[in-house]
């Protein structure tokens, strides 16, 4: 079939010792609603325990998930890249009862198709397990004086859809981390959490609070002040996504480069970009005749297809 046995063995041995499996059956069925030899040896080396289950549970499953998706094509595609979330359960009543749970505390069809493409193992958790993190998100809501908790779970789940994977525990240390920190009044708090701070609510503590540190550091260093260095996280809260190298790295770079800092903290999303991105950004554009002492250095992180309009205008100029 071409599963390569050896990355089987290694993921989840104890399915070699089984007396029966069901992998021609498997075969048979991903190959039904479209999916490739290829695809189908992927998907059992890298998660063997998928030729555990039966024809009939694998049938119900594919239906359930029907009811999210609107093709096949977008099942196989969600399990090319991640069997786990598929094959993981074989518990089709927890399945049904989860998706029954999520609509009726309102998340939108489109809210669940970006959880079962995103996150699929949400659908894999125990319903209580995903009622308890609900129920907490809704106390959040309330403790900040929102009377809206459908909407705000609703924004939150979709800007992160792997909330649902998380533990209360980590996603509570998190919030208190951006109030005490930040020193935010409920209602700034609310419209952090359901805008760009969602994102980093599922992040480890450890990892939130290493990078916070560092970047308050660095700034530090280059003569800013404490609310600046607040001004520019808040700003663009996915700057705490980069570790200490990558981060240090990049603004001295910049400094090199004759950028300034406060350039720097009015654009944070320039971060996004590789330092080969911007060292090659950067000699276009001044070959292109482009100030960047007296202009907006923002499209260093514009996408490709923005940039390269903006260049061929540069030069035609």
């Amino acid at each position: 079939m071409g599963v390569d046995v050896d990355k089987a063995k290694k993921r989840q041995p104890g399915v070699f010792n089984r007396m029966g499996t069901q992998e021609q059956d498997l075969k048979m069925f991903l190959l039904s609603k479209g999916a490739s030899k290829e695809v189908v040896a992927s998907i059992i080396s890298r998660y063997p325990r998928a030729i555990t289950r039966t024809p009939e549970s694998l049938s119900e499953r594919w239906d359930l998930w029907r009811r999210i998706m609107t093709s096949d094509l977008e099942i196989i595609n969600i399990l090319e890249r991640s069997p786990e979330g598929f094959f993981r359960s074989s518990n089709n009543r927890n399945l049904e009862n989860n998706i029954k749970f999520l609509y009726s505390v309102g998340l939108t069809h489109k809210c669940l198709c970006r959880l079962l493409t995103s996150a699929p193992r949400t659908f894999s958790n125990s319903l209580d397990l995903n009622k308890q993190m609900i129920k907490f998100l809704q106390e959040v809501c309330l403790s900040l004086n929102h009377n809206k908790p459908r909407d705000f779970i609703g924004k939150i789940i979709f800007k992160n859809p792997f909330i649902l994977i998380q533990s209360t525990k980590r996603v509570k240390t998190n919030i208190e981390f951006l109030q005490s920190t930040f020193n935010l009044n409920n209602e700034k708090l609310l419209v952090l959490l359901c805008g760009p701070g969602a994102k980093i609510l599922d992040l480890s503590n450890d990892y939130v609070n290493r990078n916070y540190t560092n970047i308050k550091e660095k700034l530090f260093s280059l003569g800013c002040t404490e609310e600046e260095v607040h001004k520019f996280i808040l700003s663009y809260p996915d700057v705490i996504f980069l570790g200490e190298k990558k981060f240090n790295d990049k603004i001295d770079f910049l400094i090199e480069e004759k950028f300034s800092i406060s350039q720097i903290i009015e654009n944070p999303r320039i971060l996004d970009s590789s330092i080969s991105t911007l060292r090659s950004r950067i000699k276009e554009l001044v070959n292109a005749g482009y100030n960047f002492s007296t202009s907006n250095i923002a499209l260093l992180s514009w996408s490709q297809k923005r940039y390269k309009a903006k260049l061929k205008k540069l030069n035609i100029e």
